[in-house]
């Protein structure tokens, strides 16, 4: 069937990766997945095709930013035009009190949190404009938005991201092309980052750290890409603290 959209996951994880593949695969979505372990990767791939998704891997690591524009081509080659990019870095990107704060750190966070997106969408976007049609989402933290103390490091970093995404979001909404945020504030169910927090004692679940069901946060990228009402989205949503 040559009518069907391609998604592109970069960053797949067995949380968010695997929800939102599932839920667009299901809507008859092929699925290009990208992710730096090759074997796993193709051990999900397996899931997904028995689950019926038409899925396929791309290993890559995404911190090398100058491989982003040949991994894209190469994606578009073999999966068809992406319609639909997805970036959620997979990781466990450091919390740092701001007073602890670097340049040194915060050029590595940059490069995979706000460099990598900006290549990414360079990469796809001529594509969906020239085509009329396609989405973007970044998935990110809710320190992004919200800075918290002892939460800084990919913070700042989003921070710059988000300022892009919402700047492209209004240059491009009337030529076809969406492109938005899903701000994250609590840990995600079967992630990589909850499984090493766990291992690294902390409290899930306690209130402090809340989790939250992947295949929420995929229904909420699906209506942020096909409803279109709104350029970016809170989950689980915040309660004013004042």
């Amino acid at each position: 069937m040559t009518d069907r959209k391609t998604i592109a996951i970069f960053g797949y994880g067995t949380g968010l990766g695997a929800s939102v593949a599932r839920r667009y695969g299901t809507a008859g979505f092929r699925v290009a997945l990208v992710a730096r372990n090759a074997q796993s990767l193709s051990e999900r791939v397996d899931e997904l095709l028995a689950q019926g998704v038409d899925a396929k891997a791309f290993p890559a690591d995404l911190n090398e930013i100058e491989a982003i524009p040949a991994l894209v081509r190469d994606i578009e080659d073999k999966a068809g035009p992406i319609h639909t990019a997805i970036f959620a870095p997979v990781g466990n990107f450091r919390m740092l009190p701001a007073v602890d704060l670097t340049s040194a750190s915060l050029r590595e966070l940059t490069n995979i949190l706000t460099f990598a997106p900006v290549e990414v969408v360079r990469a796809v976007l001529p594509g969906m404009l020239a085509r009329g049609d396609g989405a973007i989402v970044i998935a990110d933290g809710l320190s992004a938005v919200t800075p918290m103390p002892g939460l800084s490091g990919p913070g700042p970093a989003f921070a710059a991201t988000r300022n892009y995404i919402l700047g492209l979001h209004d240059e491009i909404r009337d030529r076809g092309v969406f492109a938005g945020m899903l701000h994250i504030g609590a840990m995600i169910d079967n992630s990589t980052g909850l499984r090493a927090a766990v291992a690294n004692g902390l409290p899930v679940g306690d209130g402090r750290f809340p989790t939250i069901d992947p295949d929420t946060l995929a229904q909420e990228i699906w209506s942020l890409t096909t409803e279109r009402t709104h350029a970016e989205a809170i989950l689980p949503a915040q309660h004013h603290r004042h």
